[in-house]
């Protein structure tokens, strides 16, 4: 093991901006993303145009927010760099809505490797395929640039036909505020295997089965469902907090030593780690995609039905009651995001 990156990280002071000064960029949807770099980049003073569908409902919000909105398709036609920030689901269908506007020498960007790594895109040859994906949700990638702060993020070159596409991919995540805090450089195979597996085995379903299961062995074993929530879900900030802000002996210094004893040597019995091999493999030889992509062609019958039973869970009803009881002053902190278009 070595204490040095294995990888390149790249500041404001890496970047050659001259790569994008020229350039016109679409920004191909306005959602939580879109309209924060479509913002960025306008403060930037790149040009921007904001490709949407003419019954978007995003399209009165980007042009109070003062950018000039057009088709996808009209949009990608007048730039040399279109960006997809649309979801993964519907990128194909757009894609092919404006892949006749693509000229030789023009880049294809995206946020997330998914539809390049498992083919779902198939751009031509003559035109560069780059990733830059600020680490953070949109609005802080737009809060933190307006405080002349950023969001560390990734770049990644897929396909380099001109020979400048990872100096643009630079300007550009300079431009939407990245390099601020520090770039990656990664590869979209990388990129999408590693953010599959997290999203599924840690973030979002190995932490919240892990609540799940918690607050239900409690409550079956005759606990309050209220002190059950508290212990499982509402302390868990707490904890997470603690280790980003210092990895995970700012957390062990910062609990009790019966928390600290109890954790690490209890910890590791409710890991299933051939789980996770298997969870891995599913992602790289692309088991999970192939799923997900016939899922949505189905219409999303299993997807609806997982998504109900979350809603319904005991959890959800204790927590909505509890907070509506304990003046927890997140206001500062909440931002509803637009949804994607």
């Amino acid at each position: 093991m070595t204490d040095e990156f294995t990888t390149d990280v790249h500041y404001d002071d890496d970047v050659d901006e001259s790569y994008i000064e020229d350039r016109t960029v679409a920004v191909l949807g306005y959602g939580s993303q879109g309209h924060a770099q479509a913002q960025n980049l306008d403060d930037s003073g790149v040009d921007v145009v904001v490709g949407l569908r003419n019954s978007s409902s995003s399209r009165a919000a980007a042009e109070e927010d003062g950018l000039r909105v057009a088709t996808p398709a009209s949009a990608a036609a007048e730039a040399d760099i279109i960006v997809m920030l649309v979801p993964d689901t519907v990128q194909p269908a757009v894609y092919d809505a404006i892949e006749d506007g693509l000229d030789a020498g023009d880049t294809l960007q995206f946020a997330h490797g998914f539809n390049i790594h498992y083919g779902q895109i198939e751009p031509s040859e003559d035109v560069d395929v780059t990733m830059v994906a600020p680490k953070s949700p949109g609005h802080l990638v737009r809060r933190t640039y307006e405080r002349g702060e950023g969001t560390p993020g990734l770049i990644a070159v897929e396909q380099d036909a001109t020979g400048d596409a990872r100096q643009e991919a630079l300007a550009y995540a300079k431009a939407v505020g990245c390099t601020r805090a520090g770039v990656i450089e990664t590869t979209f195979q990388e990129e999408v295997e590693t953010d599959l597996f997290g999203e599924q085995a840690v973030l979002c379903g190995g932490v919240t089965e892990m609540v799940k299961v918690g607050f239900e062995t409690l409550v079956d074993a005759g606990y309050s469902p209220e002190m059950a929530y508290f212990e499982c879900l509402n302390e868990l900030k707490l904890i997470v907090d603690l280790m980003y802000e210092g990895g995970h002996m700012e957390m062990w210094n910062s609990v009790s030593d019966t928390a600290e004893y109890g954790g690490l040597t209890r910890g590791e019995e409710v890991i299933d780690r051939e789980g996770m091999e298997t969870i891995l493999e599913a992602v790289q030889n692309g088991e999970f995609a192939r799923e997900w992509i016939a899922e949505n062609q189905a219409n999303r019958p299993a997807y609806k039905q997982y998504r109900g039973a979350e809603q319904d869970h005991e959890i959800e009803r204790v927590g909505a009651r509890l907070r509506e009881l304990f003046a927890w002053d997140e206001a500062a902190d909440k931002h509803e995001a637009p949804a994607d278009d």
